[in-house]
């Protein structure tokens, strides 16, 4: 099949000019003024914005997670992403303890298989770094594609390394190309600080806030980015929350080393006045937890400076009768929430409609850098010949409402319902294909191809 989008206002990272884009079978064919060809479809984009799909590189679909799994599977997961305008997903494998690594491929294979809508890759959760998981770093690089590892700081007895194993780790994972990810928060801390508050009789939402302070994430941040620099392997920290975390990554810089840093839709918008709300605070516990809103405005001055490079959402969402396991005790509270179909629309208006962020800037966060970043870019995350035709037409005056009455999420609650938004997803094309359109999805179950990824190097 062939479209044609006419009279679009073209953004890129590094581009915004009027064109019309030619899309033949999968791919974008030409771009040009006033392209003169014949097309199977014609969509007209005038007065909208015509940007790449949407990558975002940190989601939980169908995960296992403290005795329940996370609400959204693969179908449903990846078509709300498409709703919201993200065409691809990074989704994470979380290895058993004391199995292989090709053992935990195998069984998050089992659940998206065949049962995707968009398209997707995963990252590969190391929990248990010894001889055997080492031999397999190589061929989850160069024969499955998968070329990302990440680690846990926190989660000890279930997801946790100490540091000896994340240096072995490091050590592989750069010779064989590839990169490490963490979730930097200091795990024995936490945990003291949730026994104490837990002998206490404190077992409110407000307490999963008050046993992971700033300094947790702060000095575990440091210690990644010291060990990182050590070995010389490419380094990125996800879902960064807190100003104390961004100083770690901003001295990074000053001798002259890059750990890229991800945060989250959430920590830009949403701060931890939310935990004061007796359990329905629980629809907010997440790890790491809302900060204050001094951490919002270093956020979005790291951004700008070029320290923060993505904005993901850690899409891990629970119905509300999973989330009251935890009634009685905050530590049994599944962490995650829904963002995954908000994140874009969410960025816009309060970045870009806010002054906050350009529209360039807004590609680059929510496409351009986790393309490039995790090796998938030219194919994915810009508007180019030859580029996948991940397509997003957006409308940036159109006002409208987020509430789980509407959102296509498998949850039973928005954590921003009523909130009134400005820019909205009217068209995303996958792979040139119609994927959305008319608030209607029209791609099936089974569309959403796995993506390879090329080795890495840090650069971008």
């Amino acid at each position: 099949m062939s479209i044609l989008i006419k009279n679009g206002r073209i953004i890129t990272a590094a581009d915004d000019y009027m064109a019309d884009i030619f899309i033949e079978h999968d791919k974008i064919k030409m771009i040009g003024a006033n392209l003169d060809v014949k097309a199977d479809k014609v969509i007209d984009a005038a007065h909208k914005l015509v940007m790449p799909g949407g990558i975002d590189p940190h989601v939980h679909l169908d995960m296992p997670f403290m005795g329940t799994s996370s609400s959204d599977n693969y179908e449903t997961g990846t078509g709300a992403a498409l709703f919201g305008g993200t065409t691809m997903v990074i989704d994470f494998i979380l290895q058993t303890q004391g199995k292989s690594l090709h053992a935990a491929l195998n069984e998050w294979k089992g659940r998206s298989d065949g049962n995707a809508v968009g398209d997707y890759s995963f990252h590969l959760a190391v929990t248990d770094f010894n001889e055997g998981t080492q031999a397999e770093i190589k061929d989850m690089i160069e024969v499955e594609g998968i070329t990302s590892f990440k680690t846990f700081m926190a989660y000890k007895g279930a997801l946790m390394i100490d540091d000896r194993q994340m240096v072995g780790l490091m050590n592989e994972v750069k010779k064989q190309g590839g990169m490490v990810t963490t979730h930097a928060t200091n795990g024995d801390m936490i945990d003291y600080l949730v026994a104490k508050h837990t002998a206490e009789n404190k077992t409110s939402p407000l307490y999963h806030y008050l046993s992971q302070p700033e300094i947790t994430e702060a000095e575990a941040t440091g210690r990644f980015a010291d060990m990182a620099q050590y070995t010389g392997v490419p380094a990125y920290v996800v879902h960064m929350t807190c100003e104390g975390a961004l100083n770690h990554i901003r001295d990074a810089a000053k001798r002259n080393q890059k750990v890229f840093a991800e945060t989250c839709i959430q920590y830009l918008v949403l701060d931890a006045s939310l935990y004061d709300k007796g359990f329905e605070s629980a629809k907010w516990v997440m790890s790491p937890p809302l900060r204050e809103k001094k951490d919002q405005e270093a956020l979005w001055t790291g951004i700008n400076q070029g320290s923060v490079q993505v904005v993901a959402t850690d899409h891990c969402p629970f119905m509300w009768n999973q989330k009251k396991m935890g009634e009685n005790d905050f530590s049994k509270i599944p962490n995650g929430h829904p963002a995954i179909e908000h994140r874009m629309e969410l960025l816009f208006s309060e970045g870009v409609k806010m002054g906050r962020i350009s529209l360039n800037k807004f590609v680059e966060l929510t496409s351009t850098n986790a393309a490039k970043i995790f090796g998938m870019y030219p194919q994915k995350g810009t508007l180019a010949v030859g580029s996948d035709a991940d397509i997003i037409i957006f409308d940036p005056k159109e006002e409208h409402t987020i509430s789980a009455k509407t959102h296509h999420m498998n949850c039973d609650y928005s954590c921003y319902e009523g909130w009134s938004l400005t820019g909205k997803i009217k068209t995303v094309i996958l792979r040139g294909k119609v994927a959305v359109d008319q608030n209607k999805l029209q791609v099936e179950k089974g569309y959403g191809k796995f993506i390879r990824r090329a080795k890495v190097n840090g650069i971008i």
